[in-house]
């Protein structure tokens, strides 16, 4: 492993860090597990601080347009206090616990698009340095993963997914964005939403699910936005095909802005209609990021994600 070395405030001979997280992913509400790897410089260093920031890419939209930056969310100390010897290796293991509303970077393996990343920062000597930034995987809650799988098998597929900043309105949310999951409508729905848009704000106790749909607009009327939101529990057990297609009836029938529809989570079943069955979406995630039909698995474009995150870390160390 090729250490990075520190420059900028702690000069050339200051010691060197490399954090190494625990290989898969990690589940939001879960323990981020690793090590940092320290090596001595020239001269013994007082290592006061040892912290860890969770970094995700934000878009956020202003009067100009779009931009994209670095957004912290969350900080930990996880070590510091002790002298670093002249050429001294050392490594200190961590466990952090992350925020229940980490946005999810894949499903079944399969990439979003999502940009997240764990910074080193060092305190040495009344300096700090941003020693090292590591990629971090997180993959979906059960119940995130039982309602993704629900839009795919009702024929929704996967468009995009991002980080928008702000807060949404009347939710419980705590961290300074929130993520999009952009899906395409079914062919049921296709004649009246361009899209429907899920967020996931989890906490201890459960989940809320925000569907923001785009609809489409009429003869004598212009698209609009239509927005609700439901609670689920983390292992709430329920015919999920059912249940997702009542929230979107709810959603596209009723409008559904600023209402708190199904606030207690039950969408409305719709008995007597055939169950729907086909891909989950996590096949839908493997063919939509290849640009191919829903259904088709194999040819992701994994490499060029690697790449983006290569190509985002890059930059912001260079800032």
């Amino acid at each position: 492993m090729v250490f990075k070395r520190l420059l900028g405030s702690l000069g050339v001979g200051g010691p060197t860090v490399d954090t190494v997280l625990t290989p898969g992913a990690v589940r939001p509400g879960g323990e981020l597990t690793g090590r940092v790897r320290l090596m001595g410089g020239g001269a013994a260093f007082d290592i006061e601080h040892i912290t860890l920031e969770l970094v995700a890419r934000v878009e956020a939209e202003h009067e100009e347009g779009e931009s994209e930056g670095v957004v912290p969310f969350g900080r930990f100390t996880v070590g510091g206090g002790f002298r670093l010897a002249e050429d001294e290796e050392r490594e200190v293991p961590f466990g952090v616990t992350l925020p229940w509303e980490t946005p999810i970077t894949e499903l079944y393996g399969q990439p979003l698009g999502i940009v997240l990343g764990v910074r080193t920062e060092l305190s040495v000597a009344g300096a700090r340095d941003k020693g090292d930034l590591d990629p971090l995987a997180v993959g979906a809650l059960p119940v995130q993963e039982e309602i993704l799988d629900a839009f795919g098998r009702l024929g929704f597929g996967f468009a995009s997914a991002d980080l928008e900043y702000g807060h949404i309105g009347g939710t419980g949310q705590q961290l300074p964005f929130y993520q999009e999951i952009e899906i395409t409508p079914s062919p049921e729905y296709a004649h009246r939403v361009n899209e429907i848009e899920v967020t996931f704000l989890a906490h201890p106790g459960g989940m809320e699910v925000v569907l923001e749909a785009d609809k489409r607009g009429g003869l004598l009327s212009g698209g609009h936005d239509a927005l609700t939101r439901f609670t689920v529990g983390h292992h709430d057990t329920r015919d999920w095909n059912s249940e997702v297609d009542g929230w979107v009836r709810r959603l596209v029938e009723q409008g559904g802005h600023g209402e708190h529809a199904g606030l207690h989570g039950h969408g409305g079943h719709h008995h007597g209609e055939p169950h729907r069955s086909g891909p989950g979406m996590g096949t839908v995630v493997a063919a939509g990021a290849a640009g191919l039909a829903v259904g088709v698995v194999g040819g992701m474009v994994a490499a060029e994600v690697v790449d983006e995150v290569g190509d985002f870390f890059e930059g912001d160390e260079e800032d």
